[in-house]
């Protein structure tokens, strides 16, 4: 049993015997001591003073008296004003460091049958271009996510929705059969949705071309600058052949589905290999040229139940003035469907394909209003889980020289950013000496691990819900709050347990009752602890950021504490044995903390 679920459990006790009173667990506030105070836990008394009907040192002053009598983890306490500070006897701690090495995954909770059932959506590209820096936060969040959700004992189900239908994904298309003279990814060796991406801004371009000569056409019949605008983005001829395409797809034309099948095969090749260097992937991929047909259907039938209403015009809404929203348009006049019918049918195909006991959108603080919709649109349909469906939303990932564009074609491209985040890991570790020794496929390998490592741990490591600021110089840097900072402690670590194992040391399974600890120890032991407590709450708040700042103080923790502190150099074999043993399990804690974000971390650097 953990050392506060035992305290916990005696202060229940002392409560009952001294003040005769049951009290529920939630009364009981431990903390860890301050620092200026002697102690390493400590529990606040003031919730029990309407039982004692003393002053708060009094009561404090006898419940640490039962405690010393009855709880064996405690070895002595003090009392400051309502602060009752309780020193832990070494064996506690020494007990709680066997727990920690016992547990390979120790402070996450097992899946059992039982486990509810959680399904993330993450990425939701368009096929109409390559994935950005954009969808880097997405995927990386979703990823992250779901490993915490598992980590807190919930079965998960990964899944995107994949936008591959629409007038965006037409535009490539037109743009491709009118530009594109055969234009292959193996004709180009180009990535697949690279390509299709630059017929989407080769579209924009001629488009917007097109516009300018048209409007002036229209100012110098008359119109306003603004009506003259519109019209010409209306009336502009490309525009118009991209909205009968759609018809056609619509409608299920031969040539126009097999033309937009072999493209979205194209970027489908392209996405699988983006993910892959990214690190995530998915257990269930939906595409809205399925889901927005079902979304149709459920609207219907929501009709008919008088759920929605249809105007005039043919067009079906949804009355929220009751939830103090406005209407909200599901079927337009000519049957088409929109992002909400859409959503619908995903959400009505997932609800059939698996048992759902809560569902969690990774989708950026732009679709607030399009969630909370949903949300009360899903709970009027019958989904058990749509009134508490999650929004996991996050904010904008912003550059230093403003924001991103898809169609002007000013995206930071997802796997450019990569390689380049690889490429600088490589010649920043090259310029420290990091690289020593090491054959060129070790160096490639660590270079991958350290460059993605970087990205990664420089996104999760922010609040979601905060625009960022993305800056790749700062995120590779072997000091400070960064990814390799964290990596590079772990390899340390490892290499001190390889030399210890060259040397003849063996770790036993558990250490010996009586083996010393001093103050600094206790410390890390603490604070390997509390790594149930992180991924807990990282859970409850949806919190990537939680651990990411806990596995970098946990390795600054460390980190002074080998500077003050030698290992292999200890005074005698005991304390050897010890600093190893919770090196050990520093590492282990380091490299799941890091799992969960999706950082690898290596060996040796």
């Amino acid at each position: 049993m953990k050392i506060e679920s035992r305290i916990s459990e005696a202060v229940l006790a002392a409560v009952k015997e001294l003040y005769g009173q049951d009290v529920p667990e939630s009364m009981i506030q431990l903390q860890k001591t301050k620092s200026e105070f002697e102690g390493n836990l400590t529990l606040v008394v003031f919730p029990f003073l309407k039982m004692s009907k003393k002053k708060p040192e009094d009561t404090a002053q006898e419940l640490g008296e039962y405690l010393l009598a009855h709880c064996n983890v405690i070895a002595k306490f003090n009392v400051v004003k309502g602060f009752l500070n309780l020193v832990i006897a070494p064996a506690a701690w020494i007990a709680l460091l066997n727990d920690i090495n016992a547990d390979e995954r120790f402070g996450e909770k097992p899946i059992t049958d039982a486990s509810p059932l959680v399904m993330v959506e993450y990425s939701s590209p368009n096929t109409n271009k390559p994935l950005h820096l954009g969808h880097v936060r997405n995927n990386l969040l979703g990823w992250s996510l779901a490993k915490i959700m598992e980590a807190n004992g919930n079965k998960v189900v990964k899944t995107n929705i994949v936008n591959d239908r629409g007038i965006h994904i037409c535009k490539s298309m037109l743009a491709w059969q009118k530009w594109g003279n055969g234009a292959t990814p193996e004709s180009t060796g180009k990535k697949g949705d690279h390509l299709i991406g630059d017929y989407y801004v080769a579209f924009d371009q001629h488009y917007r071309a097109e516009c300018k000569a048209l409007a002036e056409q229209f100012r110098a019949d008359g119109l306003s600058e603004d009506e003259a605008e519109k019209r010409a983005k209306d009336e502009a001829p490309l525009i118009k052949e991209a909205h009968e395409m759609l018809v056609k797809w619509e409608q299920g034309d031969k040539e126009v589905r097999a033309l937009w099948k072999m493209m979205n095969d194209w970027v489908y090749e392209g996405f699988d290999e983006t993910y892959k260097m990214m690190g995530v992937g998915f257990d269930k991929i939906y595409y809205e040229s399925d889901t927005y047909l079902e979304g149709k259907a459920k609207v219907e039938e929501g009709l008919k139940k008088g759920l929605f209403f249809r105007k005039p015009d043919g067009s079906v809404w949804a009355d929220l003035s009751d939830e103090g929203l406005d209407q909200k348009l599901l079927l337009r006049a000519d049957g088409t469907s929109v992002y909400m019918t859409q959503d619908i049918g995903t959400a009505d195909m997932r609800f059939k394909d698996y048992s759902i006991d809560q569902m969690i959108y990774v989708v950026g603080n732009e679709q607030n209003y399009h969630f909370q919709v949903l949300s009360i649109l899903l709970d009027r349909l019958g989904f058990k889980w749509g009134k508490e469906l999650v929004h996991f939303s996050y904010g904008m990932v912003e550059l230093p020289n403003g924001k991103m564009k898809s169609r002007e074609g000013t995206v930071v491209d997802a796997d450019e950013l990569m390689s380049e985040m690889i490429a600088s890991a490589k010649r920043t570790s090259e310029e420290l000496g990091k690289f020593a020794d090491m054959t060129d496929s070790e160096r490639n390998e660590i270079a991958r691990i350290v460059g993605l490592g970087a990205l990664k741990y420089f996104i999760l490591k922010v609040d979601a819900r905060k625009n960022m600021l993305f800056n790749p110089e700062e995120s590779i840097d072997f000091n400070g709050n960064t990814g390799p900072f964290i990596q590079y402690t772990y390899a340390r670590i490892r290499s001190i347990m390889r030399k210890a194992e060259a040397e003849g040391l063996v770790l036993p399974e558990t250490l010996a009752d009586d083996m010393p600890l001093n103050d600094k120890e206790v410390e890390l032991v603490q604070k390997l602890n509390n790594f149930g407590v992180v991924v807990e709450q990282a859970g409850k708040d949806y919190s990537p950021n939680g651990i990411a700042n806990y596995c970098y103080e946990l390795t600054k923790d460390f980190n002074q504490f080998y500077h003050d502190y030698s290992i292999l150099n200890a005074e005698n074999n005991a304390t050897k044995t010890v600093r190893l043993m919770l090196a050990k399990n520093v590492a282990k804690v380091i490299k799941n903390g890091m799992d969960l974000l999706g950082i690898e971390v290596p060996e040796r650097m």
